[in-house]
């Protein structure tokens, strides 16, 4: 363990998770995004506002020299976070595998309760289809909640016959029953996330839907003809299982998922790539995965 997560780490347990443990959603909601600014953009970082079908998002690139892109849905317990929060990492992603990437600005709880982060995720997917982009050029991402998000689109998509390239999860949270057992096991351990406000994330998501319904609970959907799928999260965190139930699950639907396991680091340690070691390697995991899914380019491509 370096210096660095070591500082990290305490931090987060005596500050953050504590203050997570008590501040209402719109607190948090502020909190975050000023964290976000503080978070490291890659060298040549470039960001455009847009709207894809009809939803805000953010377009960020590092020198993109592919014709690939990357749309992610950023985590954020389902009530918190936007592009802002998340775009120095994703674009840090981009820059290492040469692809621009998109990051919609989907409406969050309480405000807009399930299904609006699906449908609004659905609605940029196939507003890029509109725009020229062939699904099996573009590759999902997502963290946290966003990578529960982007898994349930996944499924929505293998249903109606589009394929992506590839996906990419960082700690899921795949499962609104709460049924794994580190959610118990690991609420010590975490570093950052509160076990205890688990039940109320998921009844303001909810909004009285079934926590069983694939588009809010990935962990029961069905993944005909699954792309390559690319799991990285810790052993100490809460939402362990839902990573390591959803491999087993692919895997038995005939999938090969990659699982990136870690031991004892913080829930989406990737975000502070640019300063902490630690999140710099899991960060070029990640685009390792992606660039053994990207074909080669034609002859004088870059």
């Amino acid at each position: 363990m370096t210096l660095r997560l070591r500082l990290l780490s305490a931090w987060l347990r005596r500050v953050e998770k504590r203050r997570l443990a008590r501040s209402e959603p719109e607190v948090a909601r502020a909190h975050f995004e000023r964290q976000g600014r503080r978070f490291r953009d890659p060298p040549y970082a470039l960001y455009q506002e847009d709207r894809i079908g009809g939803i805000p998002v953010t377009w960020g690139s590092a020198r993109p020299r592919r014709p690939e892109i990357l749309l992610w849905i950023h985590g954020g317990a389902h009530v918190m976070g936007s592009p802002r929060t998340h775009r120095a990492m994703v674009t840090r992603i981009g820059a290492m595998t040469g692809l621009k990437a998109v990051l919609p600005d989907y409406r969050l709880a309480p405000e807009a309760p399930f299904p609006a982060s699906h449908d609004d995720a659905l609605a940029v997917w196939d507003g890029l289809v509109e725009m020229g982009h062939a699904p099996g050029t573009i590759i999902l991402g997502g963290d946290s909640s966003g990578g529960g998000v982007m898994l349930s689109l996944l499924a929505t998509l293998l249903a109606r016959g589009q394929r992506p390239r590839a996906a990419v999860a960082l700690a899921p949270f795949l499962d609104l029953t709460c049924s794994g057992d580190s959610i118990r096991d690991n609420a010590e351990s975490d570093l950052y996330l509160p076990a205890g406000r688990i039940a109320e994330v998921c009844r303001l998501f909810l909004n009285g839907a079934d926590p069983k319904d694939p588009r809010a609970s990935a962990l029961y959907a069905r993944f005909p003809d699954c792309p390559p799928v690319f799991f990285q999260t810790a052993s100490t965190e809460i939402l362990r299982d839902d990573t390591l139930r959803m491999v087993a699950h692919l895997t038995a639907e005939g999938a090969a998922p990659e699982l990136d396991l870690w031991g004892d680091l913080p829930h989406v340690w990737a975000m502070y790539q640019g300063w902490l070691p630690e999140a710099d390697a899991a960060v070029t995991n990640i685009a390792g995965f992606i660039r053994r899914q990207l074909p080669a380019l034609p002859t004088g491509g870059n």
